[in-house]
């Protein structure tokens, strides 16, 4: 949500856009952070009851640059707000939002890679055969 915030604002140029924008941008990198600490501590157990850890590890991977994406894009949009980048701001506005973009993306993967540990590799719903049929 705060990325298509941000990209409006770019078009519609009304602050409230740009700050509720920003906003959601530092909320969803601490909750990404949180998240990974969160996966951490779940890593343990459900690694060994999956039957292909393929998934959990780009899943794992996944997290990790999506957050590193998020918390470049927010760094960068508290030195826009502060005015501590050289240049001109409409590039790394633009900079901010295409990062943003791609974190999106990303996350989107990464949510279809957990829904995929949750459903069929049996890390939460459903139980697979004890010889993990299927999964070779």
């Amino acid at each position: 949500m705060g990325t298509l915030l941000k990209l409006i604002a770019i078009f519609v140029k009304k602050q409230f856009l740009t700050s509720s924008g920003s906003l959601l941008l530092y909320l969803g990198t601490i909750t990404a952070w949180i998240a990974i600490y969160t996966g951490d501590l779940a890593d343990g157990r459900v690694s060994r009851s999956i039957c292909d850890p393929t998934v959990l590890k780009s899943h794992e991977n996944m997290a990790y640059y999506l957050a590193y994406i998020f918390s470049v894009a927010s760094i960068l949009d508290l030195s826009i707000i502060s005015d501590k980048l050289p240049g001109f701001k409409k590039i790394w506005t633009a900079v901010v939002v295409t990062l943003m973009l791609i974190g999106s993306g990303m996350l989107t993967y990464m949510g279809d890679l957990g829904a995929s540990l949750v459903y069929q590799q049996a890390a939460g719903v459903s139980v697979p055969p004890a010889d993990c049929k299927g999964f070779e």
